[in-house]
Parts: C-alpha cells; structure tokens; sequence
C-alpha cells in the first residue's frame, strides 16, 4: 500500500513541480521536489520490508524443515 502512496506522491510531485515551471512559482516548484522525494523515500522503505518479510519467510520455512 505504501508503495502505491509512494509512487502516488512521486507523480503528484512531478506535476507539480512542472507547473510550478512552467508558471514561475518557486515555491510550487519546491513542493514539488519534496513530494518527490516522500514518494521515492515511501518507496524504498516498502522495497526494503518487503525483503526483511522475505528474509523472515525464508528462515521459518528453513526452521520448520529442520
């Protein structure tokens, strides 16, 4: 789910940051940069639980064959 917020957040930044070009408007073009940059933090992190989960999966699997 984080991982659609994320890249949700990433386009919403870039559209921003776009109009914020194309008008002029420093201050859009800025939030703009950090919507971005929540997104792409938004999803590593999930890129990152969803490999611990898997970490986790692996070695129950291994414990429960022992």
């Amino acid at each position: 789910m984080a991982d659609i917020e994320g890249k949700t957040d990433e386009l919403k930044g870039r559209a921003k940051e776009a109009a914020g070009d194309l008008s002029d408007n420093d201050d859009l073009k800025n939030e703009g940069k950090t919507d971005q940059a929540s997104g792409k933090m938004k999803q590593a992190v999930e890129g990152m639980k969803d490999k611990v989960e898997d970490g986790i999966d692996a070695v129950k699997d291994k414990v429960h064959r022992d």
